[in-house]
């Protein structure tokens, strides 16, 4: 009898589990569970500096995988067009942590494509004008909202330079656990952090683009991939007059 009652319970331990990882946070709001890889032991620290070499050269205009693996990882693609809104006013709206976009060069007049996101700059604005302190920087150069204390006053979107940030303007029904946000906050590429913390050492954005054109890793170690590609390639920050030390960097333009 024994026996039964400890297996009985063993099977109601592990149903109570699988039912844990679709948690009800609130009516009709669903977190759904991700696989995660083992979390981060030590504090984040200043020793490492995350960052991106982007080479225009290889970005393919009209490819956007980086744009629909980013949506999601990061549970974009779950964000409904609320009934009755206008299709255009949506799509202008909805949030993106990368779009992209086509820069010009007014002396040359060559065209090029490259994928836009927040560029984790060293000295961010939107952190500056953050009345409440929801912008800020990471020790490890990531930069990031605190969706708990962000008031959606904007400020950080009007202060961007790189228009990177995006605002919830509806009600949201469905989240991932790695992503949480609601209606009123704003958000931005954070460099898939959740992977950072748990130990994995690429993005979305990176694994989906077929081209090789993202190239993520440690812009403090001399030895690392990306900073080697930074020494011995041509590269430049996007609006470097700003002294913002951005670290996402470009190739090609």
């Amino acid at each position: 009898m024994s026996d039964k009652i400890d297996q009985k319970r063993r099977e109601f331990v592990s149903v109570a589990g699988l039912a844990a990882a679709a948690t009800v946070v609130a009516p009709g709001v669903f977190l759904q569970a991700t696989a995660e890889a083992e979390p981060r032991s030590e504090a984040v620290t200043g020793k490492v500096r995350y960052g991106m070499l982007i080479d225009t050269n290889k970005c393919v205009d009209g490819c956007t995988d980086c744009v629909t693996a980013c949506e999601r990882e990061n549970g974009l693609d779950l964000l409904k067009m609320p009934e009755g809104a206008d299709p255009e006013e949506w799509d202008r709206q909805r949030p993106r942590w990368i779009r992209k976009v086509k820069v010009k060069d007014r002396l040359t007049g060559k065209v090029t494509t490259l994928p836009m996101m927040c560029q984790h700059c060293e000295f961010p604005p939107c952190q500056d004008v953050c009345p409440t302190g929801a912008s800020f920087r990471r020790a490890d150069g990531i930069v990031m909202v605190d969706r708990h204390i962000c008031i959606g006053c904007r400020y950080c979107m009007m202060a961007c330079p790189y228009k990177a940030r995006s605002f919830i303007h509806e009600d949201i029904d469905e989240k991932l656990t790695v992503a949480p946000r609601g209606k009123g906050c704003v958000e931005s590429c954070n460099l898939c952090v959740h992977r950072r913390d748990n130990g994995e050492t690429t993005t979305a954005c990176q694994e989906a683009c077929k081209e090789g054109a993202i190239l993520f890793g440690d812009l403090n170690d001399p030895n690392s991939e990306i900073s080697q590609a930074l020494r011995q390639q041509n590269n430049t920050e996007l609006r470097a007059d700003l002294k913002l030390n951005t670290g996402v960097r470009y190739r090609g333009i």
